[in-house]
């Protein structure tokens, strides 16, 4: 399935709303492609002699990075453009997703009490999002993951898509890429002929990820979890409008409620990196609690590892933590997955970590994954 398929619960853009659009996507194309690369020739040529000089030869720290590539004007003037266009790309999705407001949730609650597909959505008054989502807003998204306007809104979710079809174009990344598909080509490779019984997709946020198991998986009884009930009312509906059964529930990942060895299939897509290690730690212990005899996890996120990186490199690879309000970007980037797998209780010989095969306008997407032994 594209990564912007098309369905009632997207904002209808106007011609000057469509052209903002475009130009926030050039504009993040020309700041990570083009002008990007002169923060790193700027380094070389004048910052990082200067650093050397100072330090007698010795190889600048992270922290002496910083503070030298911040105290220049150039640096400091592609921070703001590049912090700028997230805000800008914000207010371009925003601005046709307030006006059609009143249409979004209408058509939300028509698809979600028809329940056409056959999926369903069960909120809990009583859940408390937990602090790693609430305390800011993440990637800068106003209100953040876990907004929740009150009965019937959509808000989160929607602004959740719109937003991140933007970025991912502005960073290059191609208009028919699917993350699930690319877990779903690794899980076909690795395991010829797996067809799993019942599926969890674990943080699944607008549900743009959770859609694809069940229509590569049809005969599948597919769950999705997600702490925020705004995001999970526009998934649900998002998923009937598509013609995809898929059952959300607002739990957490640390602990889901779900019974042992209840899924064949548990997958995850970009969640680690907006997890404390606690919080990863935990999912990947709930995961292998989960996991049926047979059954496969696959937990796919960026591919940001700062192991053997230059000092250089992990400072311009850390400005979303700084600048974008990620506040676990590094953690993951530091994370040793495989020692957590194995902490989780996992065994070695039963896990892989590294990259999923990319195809044309993708990224080389990162992943930890795993099955438990039939019988």
């Amino acid at each position: 399935m594209a990564r912007n398929a098309r369905h009632e619960l997207l904002a209808r853009t106007d011609h000057d709303e469509a052209a903002r659009q475009a130009f926030v996507v050039a504009l993040k194309q020309a700041l990570n492609r083009t002008l990007r690369s002169t923060n790193e020739a700027l380094y070389e040529a004048t910052v990082e002699p200067d650093l050397r000089a100072g330090s007698r030869g010795a190889e600048p720290s992270r922290e002496a990075i910083r503070d030298a590539m911040y105290a220049g004007s150039a640096y400091r003037s592609w921070c703001a453009l590049n912090r700028g266009a997230q805000e800008l790309m914000w207010d371009a999705v925003g601005s046709p997703i307030r006006r059609e407001r009143a249409r979004l949730e209408a058509s939300a609650r028509r698809l979600a009490g028809e329940r056409a597909a056959g999926g369903s959505l069960e909120l809990d008054p009583a859940f408390t999002p937990p602090r790693g989502i609430t305390a800011m807003d993440i990637h800068l998204q106003p209100g953040g993951y876990a907004l929740d306007l009150g009965e019937g809104d959509i808000m989160a979710g929607a602004l959740y898509e719109a937003g991140g079809n933007l970025y991912a174009f502005g960073q290059g990344i191609g208009r028919t890429d699917s993350k699930a598909q690319h877990v779903q080509r690794f899980i076909a490779k690795r395991w010829p002929g797996f067809r799993p019984a019942r599926i969890l997709d674990m943080g699944c946020s607008a549900g743009s990820a959770s859609v694809p198991y069940a229509l590569e998986y049809p005969d599948a009884e597919v769950h999705a979890i997600d702490v925020g009930a705004g995001m999970l009312r526009y998934a649900h509906a998002r998923a009937e409008a598509l013609g995809a059964a898929v059952h959300f529930h607002q739990r957490d990942c640390t602990a889901t409620g779900f019974a042992d060895a209840s899924f064949d299939l548990v997958v995850s897509h970009n969640l680690m990196h907006e997890s404390s290690d606690a919080t990863r730690r935990a999912m990947l212990r709930e995961t292998w609690r989960m996991l049926a005899p047979g059954g496969v996890f696959v937990h796919q996120d960026v591919p940001l590892r700062f192991a053997g990186l230059s000092a250089f490199r992990k400072f311009e690879l850390s400005w979303d933590t700084r600048n974008n309000n990620e506040p676990f970007w590094e953690v993951y980037a530091n994370a040793d997955l495989a020692a957590d797998m194995a902490a989780a209780g996992i065994p070695a010989d039963r896990t892989w970590v590294g990259h999923l095969p990319q195809t044309e306008g993708s990224l080389p997407w990162f992943a930890a994954a795993g099955s438990r032994p039939a019988g």
